[in-house]
């Protein structure tokens, strides 16, 4: 009997053209670079902390991660909340574009919901007319400004309208925040910081090793 004979596939294997080393190495590059833009534009993105504003919570030269997906997936740079998670809660740090100029980005506390009324006294802050126990907020001068002169230490009453938040920086005294410049709209809202991934001090040359892991609060 003939036997029949049964192809292992090799055969065609064999002659199939070989891919080329470069563009394994095109495509391999093409796909980590899509991977990381998508990362970056949905879950997370790495941010410097350039200033003191939010001292001592965040020092100059804190190297942040922000998660984008806590607050839904968003049409990118359209702001438009497309798959909603949950909403920005009091006490978050969140990142944002700055209103006054979009192509810059800040860092602040949340303080103040839609229809929330912020005012601060005295450099106390009051939610709804409640002293806020939880502050996390510092000052450094103990002058206490006139709010007819500047809004630092004796702001408002304002209530937050609709799709808007009340920002401050945790440098109370050195933060331009939501006492100056207004409202953060919901669509430019970035995402919520939660962990220092590398901290640089360059007045002393050094790491700072003891904040780096440290998760935000």
């Amino acid at each position: 009997m003939k036997s029949k004979t049964v192809s292992t596939g090799l055969e065609a294997k064999q002659n199939l053209p070989v891919k080329s080393k470069l563009r394994e190495n095109i495509e391999a590059i093409a796909i980590a670079v899509i991977l990381a833009l998508f990362i970056r534009t949905f879950i997370v993105q790495a941010f410097k902390i350039p200033s003191g504003s939010m001292q001592p919570t965040l020092e100059i030269g804190d190297h942040i991660l922000v998660n984008k997906f806590i607050y839904g997936v968003k049409v990118p740079y359209l702001g438009n909340t497309i798959v909603p998670v949950k909403d920005p809660q009091h006490f978050d740090i969140i990142v944002f574009r700055y209103p006054e100029d979009p192509d810059k980005d800040f860092i602040k506390r949340l303080i103040g919901v839609p229809g929330d009324t912020v005012e601060v006294k005295n450099k106390r802050v009051y939610v709804n007319n409640i002293p806020v126990e939880h502050d996390v907020g510092v000052h450094s001068d103990s002058h206490v400004l006139s709010g007819r002169m500047n809004p630092r230490d004796n702001f408002g009453p304002v209530t937050v309208p609709p799709e808007s938040y009340f920002v401050m920086g945790d440098n109370r005294d050195n933060s331009y925040d939501s006492r100056f410049w207004g409202f953060v709209d919901k669509k430019a809202i970035k995402g919520k910081a939660f962990i220092i991934y590398w901290s640089w001090n360059s007045e002393a040359f050094g790491v700072r090793w003891g904040r780096i892991g440290s998760l935000l609060k």
